[in-house]
């Protein structure tokens, strides 16, 4: 039976909170779980009671080889546990953006926010000075 760490949604429309469970991997998203293992609540202000896992348990999952979803992964992450399969991710993102850096192209949403700033300063600046330039003339 393979294992994985994942989370099940709870909580009503517009207000989710999320379980972080042990899985059989054929089970669908909200189906039977093995363990509970906390819970993750993105709404909360409180950073202590936004993220409640059970830590133990966690590595013991890891431990007989239970995989975590990619978000799993960097949730547990944040307590201090990374397991083999997020150093992966991390090692797989960073050559994607290298990539995609020689390619010229942006490479997610944080890039391509960063670049319209720019774009947009820039042609401010060259508003400006050719206001300046108008004004001096």
């Amino acid at each position: 039976m393979a294992v994985k760490l994942r989370l099940t949604r709870m909580g009503r429309r517009h207000k989710p909170f999320f379980r972080l469970n042990a899985i059989d991997s054929r089970s669908p998203r909200d189906g039977r779980i093995i363990e509970k293992l906390g819970h993750y609540d993105p709404i909360e202000k409180d950073a202590a009671k936004q993220l409640v896992l059970k830590k133990e348990r966690i590595e013991y999952w890891l431990g007989v080889g239970a995989v975590p979803s990619e978000t799993v992964a960097e949730l547990i992450a944040r307590i201090g546990i990374e397991s083999k399969h997020y150093k992966e991710i991390k090692a797989h993102r960073a050559k994607a953006r290298e990539i995609a850096k020689k390619k010229g192209k942006l490479f997610d949403g944080t890039q391509k926010r960063q670049a319209e700033l720019a774009a947009k300063k820039a042609a401010e600046q060259a508003e400006a000075d050719k206001a300046a330039g108008e004004a001096k003339a």
